[in-house]
């Protein structure tokens, strides 16, 4: 009877330990387009559930109504790093679900800086404020097809105008996005 307990528990041992552990790949390179921007992006992975997310963007603004003269569009660049840290990727592959390309829920700290190097609209000297930001999110990630995928994060961090003057301000980042891996 030991002899048969001692044979059960090695070979669940052996099981256990011969089983895949869920990981990262090791990098995603893609764009993303939603309602409040478009990113080209690379998710560096740096450990089996931390990636490190370099991404330039496009921020897009739009006004008009009865107090402009004609409507107006603006795109301005912004780029960021954000270290992400997926905390669910063994749950889902238990599970039986999707974790390619990074597929999971995550916590992230996205610093993020706006500079004035150009603006693409269709009104004549439009400026944009050097800003730098610290958000903090929650968001997740899931793919769809071979190399489509969807993201959604919200979070609440701080930034600041980096001209005289301006004090600390509050920062929103809510974003729904859909997109392409290369």
């Amino acid at each position: 009877m030991k002899r048969l307990l001692f044979i059960i528990s090695l070979f669940i041992g052996i099981q256990a330990y011969s089983q895949e552990k869920a990981s990262l790949e090791k990098s995603v390179t893609g764009i993303q387009i939603g309602f409040f921007g478009a990113e080209f992006y690379n998710e560096a992975r740096l450990s089996e559930s931390f990636t490190l997310r370099s991404q330039l963007e496009l921020y897009p603004s739009i006004w008009g109504g009865d107090m402009y003269s004609k409507t107006g569009f603006a795109l301005a660049p912004a780029i960021s790093l954000t270290p992400k840290y997926y905390y669910n990727l063994q749950k889902r592959k238990d599970s039986g679900k999707n974790i390619s390309n990074n597929s999971g829920n995550y916590i992230s700290l996205k610093l993020e800086y706006v500079p004035n190097w150009f603006v693409i609209s269709n009104t004549k000297d439009i400026t944009v404020s050097e800003t730098i930001s610290f958000v903090p999110t929650w968001g997740f990630r899931r793919n769809f097809a071979n190399n489509l995928n969807y993201e959604f994060k919200a979070g609440l961090g701080i930034g600041k105008i980096l001209k005289k003057g301006y004090s600390t301000q509050v920062v929103p980042d809510l974003s729904f996005k859909i997109g392409y891996d290369f």
